[in-house]
């Protein structure tokens, strides 16, 4: 019992140096500005594919849920502004984190721990460049970069699933559709989105670096650092989805 207290409060430590170093190292040259736009690129532009069609499919299989509840109350007419709300809100900064932690989290994982395990990392310290910053920061830079622009990409790919779904149904045109929309959303729930998106990017490429720059023992440590890295990013996603809610609302308050 004592030894497993200690390897958690061990880990906690070394999870807190990986983190203070991360926010050194940030702000200190050089700067790798090719290899942010490059993991930008592998993190961003790779993922929209999966994640047009999640949030296509998030739009439609919500409004088609949310409709026989309102009709049962006569108002369907408040279907836009309860999807805009909902999309805006929770499930398109939600929805492209799980996303991205199980592709982005993994992939990350994977490829820090091979270069660990291959003792290429030790090669870069030897060569003079900084594996850290460039590893590490890099990758985490543009997870947070990249997951509150694919957060916003969601939100208008379920939108206009929605809007395919409400136009076949309630026959309501493009335009009072988007007017009920942008109504109902308020500069808070833009803010929460953001929020969200940029503190989620953060913990998905923090996890998955984390995990693949520790990993150990060959080719096994190479798939623990790949399932770690999407378990436990999915976790604190929810975490921390939590108390950024309870945060939302008491500014709304």
């Amino acid at each position: 019992m004592i030894k497993n207290i200690q390897r958690i409060l061990i880990e906690l430590a070394n999870i807190h140096r990986f983190v203070m170093r991360f926010f050194r190292e940030v702000f200190m040259p050089p700067y790798e500005f090719k290899e942010i736009v490059r993991q930008c690129y592998v993190v961003g532009w790779k993922s929209l594919p999966l994640i047009s069609l999640t949030g296509f499919i998030t739009g439609v299989v919500f409004t088609n849920q949310s409709r026989p509840s309102l009709a049962e109350f006569g108002a369907t007419s408040w279907l836009p502004a309860l999807i805009s709300i909902a999309i805006i809100r929770a499930l398109a900064p939600l929805v492209t984190a799980l996303i991205a932690s199980g592709k982005v989290g993994s992939q990350i994982g994977a490829e820090l721990g091979s270069m660990k395990v291959t003792e290429q990392i030790d090669a870069m310290e030897v060569s003079g460049t900084n594996p850290f910053k460039f590893l590490v920061v890099s990758r985490v830079l543009a997870t947070t970069i990249s997951i509150p622009i694919l957060s916003f990409y969601t939100a208008a790919v379920g939108l206009f699933g929605a809007f395919l779904s409400v136009n076949q149904n309630e026959n309501t045109s493009f335009r009072v559709y988007f007017d009920q929309v942008f109504d109902a959303v308020t500069f808070l729930d833009v803010f929460s989105l953001v929020l969200k998106a940029v503190v989620f990017g953060f913990t998905i490429g923090i996890v998955g670096c984390y995990q693949g720059y520790h990993s150990s023992k060959g080719t096994e440590g190479v798939g623990k650092a790949a399932n770690w890295a999407v378990v436990m990013s999915m976790f604190l996603v929810f975490v921390e989805e939590i108390l950024i809610v309870q945060i939302i609302q008491a500014m709304r308050a």
